[in-house]
């Protein structure tokens, strides 16, 4: 099933070894109004073919994509980001809650039987407004993993890196209030404008960012902080660059972001919906569709599952970026504006 068959020319193979950062070969770009579905196809939103949904305001949520892939390989997705308004972090809630509120609106058109608001800013001010106008469809909101960094914590001291409005929202601080508090945990929240763009110019070790963020660490180590938690999806890029920051520094320090827990969760709510793609007929019969995961196994290769990818607004730019996030070989389908 290629749910963007309907306007689609050509995919796009991503090359994504570590050392080549360039243009895409055969890039095929397909102008559909976002009110359109991206393929003829009707599905139904309880048909385990029909894709995981994923928005972001940016590229950032491919951070849970990634996680998503791995534990989920005989799943297929569709992207939105709305590149044209991002970033969301600085806009106001109910901004937030409009743009939010259109994403979900396209991917539940796309038949979407499940959607991740893989964006910390959207989930704070607009993941309760999206499930009571969809409440056909399960949607997992993000939060930063600050319970499960305050229950390791030895030190009683935790650090949360994150937008300005995902550190004003709620979510986070209903956990801080709720658990972190009764929990004797001191929470530090940490904001820094830069990140995002240090982490889309491809985080050059020897940029100002890079700098600050290496005092930042031995800060939070001075200040007796020993689990750091990334609350932005575009962070968890530059995990690599803490820990080996932090093996560097000997800090006692743990860096922990979402992506893994959201994994799990969307996992458990499809076979409790009974919406996984991949499953047994009970005579011991697997689908097509479990196959890629039994070579993923076999192999102990992971296999990318296809990505259709939505923008609305796309540049070349953007294009390279992704190429150089995903990290491994995708097969890409773009939709733009």
């Amino acid at each position: 099933m290629g749910i963007a068959t309907g306007n689609l020319i050509n995919g796009v193979k991503v090359r994504t070894d570590a050392s080549h950062i360039g243009a895409f070969d055969n890039t095929a770009i397909i102008k559909s109004d976002v009110n359109k579905k991206a393929d003829n196809t009707v599905i139904s939103h309880k048909d385990r073919r029909a894709p995981i949904g994923l928005f972001d305001s940016g590229i950032g949520g491919l951070s849970v994509y990634l996680h998503l892939a791995q534990q989920l390989p005989a799943e297929r997705y569709v992207y939105y980001a709305d590149t044209l308004n991002v970033p969301y972090g600085s806009r106001d809630s109910a901004d937030i809650e409009t743009l939010t509120l259109t994403a979900v609106e396209w991917l539940c058109e796309q038949g979407c039987k499940l959607i991740v608001i893989a964006c910390n800013s959207a989930s704070a001010y607009a993941l309760e407004a999206a499930r009571r106008r969809y409440p056909q469809v399960p949607i997992v909101g993000l939060v930063p993993a600050l319970k499960p960094a305050i229950l390791a914590s030895k030190s009683g001291r935790v650090a949360v890196l994150a937008t300005k409005a995902t550190l004003n929202g709620t979510l986070l601080n209903n956990v801080i209030n709720n658990f972190a508090k009764p929990n004797s945990t001191i929470v530090t929240k940490y904001f820094d404008p830069q990140l995002v763009t240090w982490v889309e110019a491809g985080m050059p070790e020897q940029d100002t960012t890079a700098l600050y963020l290496r005092q930042q660490l031995q800060s939070f180590a001075n200040d007796g902080i020993d689990q750091l938690v990334l609350g932005c999806t575009h962070y968890p890029f530059f995990k690599a660059f803490l820990l080996d920051e932090i093996a560097q520094q000997q800090l006692s320090m743990q860096v922990v972001d979402s992506g893994q827990a959201i994994a799990e969760r969307v996992k458990q709510l499809l076979v409790t919906n009974q919406l996984s793609a991949f499953f047994d007929d009970g005579k011991g019969n697997s689908g097509a569709d479990n196959r890629r995961s039994e070579i993923a196994s076999e192999t102990n290769v992971g296999i990318r599952p296809p990505l259709t990818f939505y923008a609305t607004k796309y540049d070349e730019k953007l294009g390279i970026l992704i190429e150089r996030l995903l990290g491994k070989e995708t097969i890409l389908k773009y939709y733009t504006k």
